[in-house]
């Protein structure tokens, strides 16, 4: 159970009179409620409160819960000697008068920083009533997102004379002789009103509204005076420990997410170092395997599917060091190469063991056309959002360059999500891939799935940041990914290694 579904238990029991025993000597809530009548009654004939507004009769079918015999179901407005929206006020830069408006209204209380200022000169014009007093509830009663948030003011929090509310906050002031606002207040942060608040509102989808008469005609459970105190008293014992136990929870979710990103680091960077998975000495080594790699390039080259690289790659050792040769030029790479391998594993270029690394088509988004165009945005935790893929107009010949085929892996080359990776799996229809992405087409002898894998490791993510360009815009380009060096398996490792990566992964999620 969370902090919050632990408080929003604990009101809810309170609530339906489970929080505390309940005291056969206590005064019954029907008696209490007969003072209040009377109370009221007096103050209006001597003219102290305005007469209330008729209440509606409470019906069986509005009963939510049960409560105990000494309670006493009631409407809000028969509580209260005023409920009343604020006004609209004339604003002014003298901080004199302070004006509490929904943004004041937080959870954590009452900000009154955040509060704007009646022109002094129109002080006026506000009803005495009109002017806040401790113990008043102050119900946010406009608008979406803020609808229903409520504070209990105290005039000791105001570092000014006084305080008024805007038309856009209800203030609701209890009998206070009778009924203790702190109740109130626990009863409205509850989930019973809190998670129906917008259906009691008027108005649009854009716009609700808490109407006056909907509040005075708020229906509630009414506990024993006595009662309402031992409520609140065991509230707000409970409240702290809720508090050291939300501060707990949170500590406890930052350290599973801590755990399960560093647990995903090490379980990548073990895999492209040949430390996942055991070596079997049955597989072919991946200087075999580079081999046959090359020869596809080759074949591909001479067929004119793709161009011959003038700088091709090749990677090898002698004495006990990492070289490089490209065309005709042939350097030594020890600096580059930041961990040992297997015996039977290779260093390469991601541009050697790929058929092409190219950027996206350049064009503009349409609502229809005759494909697909996927763009960095559609692209969401490693899924596309097919839904929002618009489409574009592309010819024959264009679509042989830039129509995604199943295997492509694509990166995204700038911006925020710079280097996050996908693997094009299952497609039904043509897609072209826009100009913010590249596309690595893998060689068959290479598992695209591995490759997937090297692109999350913290090893990809160092040599990408050394490749990227910009500060404001950071960008990498196809060349820089093809210098990318990757660690290469046999073939039959990069399977074992995507397979186990995949079922640690998996675990890691469920924690």
């Amino acid at each position: 159970m969370t902090a919050v579904q632990l408080k929003n238990a604990i009101l809810q029991y309170a609530i339906q009179g489970k929080l505390v025993p309940q005291n056969p000597n206590d005064e019954p809530a029907s008696v209490l409620l007969e003072k209040i009548r009377k109370e009221k009654r007096a103050l209006i004939k001597t003219g102290k409160i305005k007469k209330d507004m008729p209440v509606k009769p409470i019906t069986a079918e509005e009963i939510p819960f049960e409560i105990p015999e000494n309670w006493e179901w009631v409407r809000l407005g028969e509580l209260c000697i005023y409920i009343q929206r604020g006004k609209s006020p004339k604003y002014s830069p003298i901080k004199k008068y302070p004006v509490i408006a929904q943004k004041c209204n937080q959870w954590t209380g009452l900000d009154i920083e955040k509060a704007q200022f009646i022109d002094p000169d129109t002080l006026s014009t506000y009803d005495e009533e009109r002017l806040l007093q401790t113990n008043d509830l102050l119900w946010n009663s406009t608008g979406l997102g803020t609808l229903g948030r409520m504070v209990l003011y105290n005039i000791k929090t105001n570092p000014y004379e006084l305080a008024v509310a805007d038309s856009h906050v209800t203030v609701i002031r209890p009998l206070q002789k009778f009924i203790l606002s702190d109740y109130l207040y626990y009863y409205f942060l509850n989930p019973t009103v809190q998670f129906v608040i917008e259906d009691m509102a008027d108005g649009s989808t854009k716009q609700k509204e808490l109407a006056t008469n909907t509040i005075i005609n708020y229906l509630l459970p009414l506990p024993p005076l006595d009662e309402q105190k031992r409520i609140v008293k065991r509230i707000e014992e409970l409240l702290p420990l809720i508090n050291d136990y939300d501060k707990a929870e949170q500590a406890l979710t930052t350290l599973n997410n801590e755990f399960s990103e560093k647990f995903k680091k090490s379980v990548l960077q073990a895999a492209i170092q040949g430390k996942l998975v055991p070596q079997d000495l049955n597989d072919e080594p991946a200087s075999i395997l580079l081999e046959r790699i090359h020869a596809e390039r080759k074949r591909l080259i001479r067929d004119g599917k793709i161009k011959p690289n003038k700088e091709e790659s090749v990677i090898f050792r002698r004495d006990n060091s990492h070289y490089e040769k490209r065309g005709k030029t042939e350097r030594c790479i020890d600096d580059e190469i930041p961990f040992d391998l297997p015996e039977n594993w290779v260093w390469a270029r991601l541009g050697a063991i790929s058929v092409n690394i190219h950027y996206g088509y350049t064009t503009s988004a349409q609502s229809e056309g005759n494909s697909r165009l996927l763009r960095i945005t559609d692209i969401q935790n490693n899924e596309v959002q097919w839904d929002n893929v618009p489409f574009c107009f592309i010819t024959t010949k264009e679509f042989d360059v830039y129509g995604l085929k199943n295997r492509d892996v694509m990166i995204a080359r700038t911006g925020g999500t710079i280097g996050k990776s996908y693997i094009v799996r299952n497609l039904t229809e043509k897609v072209v891939f826009a100009s913010y992405l590249i596309r690595i087409i893998p060689l068959k002898n290479v598992n695209e799935e591995y490759i997937k894998v090297f692109l999350e490791t913290p090893f990809y993510w160092v040599q990408l940041k050394n490749y990227s360009m910009g500060t404001g815009q950071p960008n990498v380009n196809g060349q820089s990914l093809r210098l990318l060096a990757i660690p290469l398996p046999p073939l039959a490792e990069q399977k074992r290694i995507v397979s186990k990566v995949e079922k640690l992964l998996t675990i890691t999620q469920k924690l």
